[in-house]
């Protein structure tokens, strides 16, 4: 990796499968920015966060700085978070449009708020929102594990598809009721949906329009050199080029070097095989990024400092 090859990138993506080590690269890339004199926001929206215990400093649903490191925050993000900032956002419409129709509580939001999916595609909005509009170079984001991340990216898209099926069918419930009663409330109300549902469409296709922005948005997949991870990673890649993503960095995580027992020289053998198939499929139009499995755990700012020298041309220091 070279830091040229993120200039301009408001959002970098870290996605892949489950363990193989997601939230040490993007503390480290985090880590690296922040020392570049780049305001960095490190975001979590894995359903399990380990920033805290990687950062080894209490991160939470709160933006706060990171201790020990200037330029560098971190995020949490938890589903009663983003539940709360969608009704913040959203609320006193649905409300608006509701009460046209029939008396309802304010309370029916919450339970229009707890419908799957919503969560998850205002989590999209959110993010693309502090690496915009949040006062930050940077945002790193550390998705969740593969399969979630897939259907969160195309939740925008789907989104796009609701509200045009949405649309017509108010469309057509607001002429059966225009038929019974002219109401001024009503006409009011089709003026005022039609107009929020307009702004949900246009927030939905920022989201896509960004994400798909590879001037601005960047994806880096980590990967490990084992059967599963290589195949997966492969169909995970073979999705974000269908849904034309900006993919150009493939971590390989945890590779053995230098090894010392017949164990660790099997596990290298097996390993190699692996590599040189990404190496193959992928160096051509990818920058490849090897980082070699260290004997202690990745925790604390100073064991995440060496995996960014090894991300950015460095070499890892012995442990």
């Amino acid at each position: 990796m070279h830091s040229s090859d993120f200039i301009g990138k408001r959002l970098i993506m870290v996605g892949g499968k489950g363990g193989v080590g997601k939230t040490t690269c993007s503390a480290a890339l985090a880590y690296y920015f922040a020392k570049q004199g780049d305001r960095t926001l490190l975001v979590s929206s894995d359903p399990t966060p380990s920033l805290s215990d990687i950062l080894e400093t209490d991160i939470g649903p709160i933006e706060k700085p990171v201790p020990g490191i200037i330029n560098l925050f971190g995020l949490e993000i938890d589903s009663e978070l983003i539940l709360n900032r969608w009704k913040e956002r959203f609320g006193p419409e649905i409300h608006e449009v509701l009460s046209a129709f029939a008396k309802v509580d304010y309370d029916f939001v919450d339970y229009i708020g707890s419908a799957p999916g919503i969560d998850e595609e205002y989590m999209l909005t959110f993010i693309q929102e502090r690496a915009e509009n949040g006062g930050y170079d940077r945002v790193i984001w550390d998705s969740a594990p593969a399969g979630h991340t897939l259907r969160l990216l195309h939740l925008p898209q789907l989104f796009l598809n609701h509200l045009e099926a949405a649309t017509k069918f108010y469309l057509n419930l607001y002429g059966a009721f225009e038929r019974l009663t002219q109401t001024i409330q009503l006409k009011q109300s089709k003026r005022s949906l039609l107009q929020i549902i307009e702004g949900w469409k246009e927030l939905s296709q920022r989201v896509l329009d960004f994400l798909r922005d590879g001037h601005r948005t960047s994806f880096v997949i980590v990967a490990i050199a084992e059967s599963l991870g290589v195949k997966l990673t492969e169909r995970l890649l073979r999705d974000l080029d269908a849904f034309h993503l900006d993919v150009r960095h493939l971590i390989i995580n945890h590779l053995i070097q230098n090894p010392d027992c017949a164990f660790h020289r099997e596990r290298q053998r097996m390993q190699q095989g692996y590599l040189e198939r990404l190496r193959h499929t992928y160096g051509p139009r990818m920058v490849l990024t090897e980082i070699p499995l260290f004997s202690q755990e990745v925790k604390g700012l100073e064991r995440i400092a060496r995996v960014a020298d090894v991300l950015f041309g460095g070499k890892p220091t012995p442990g």
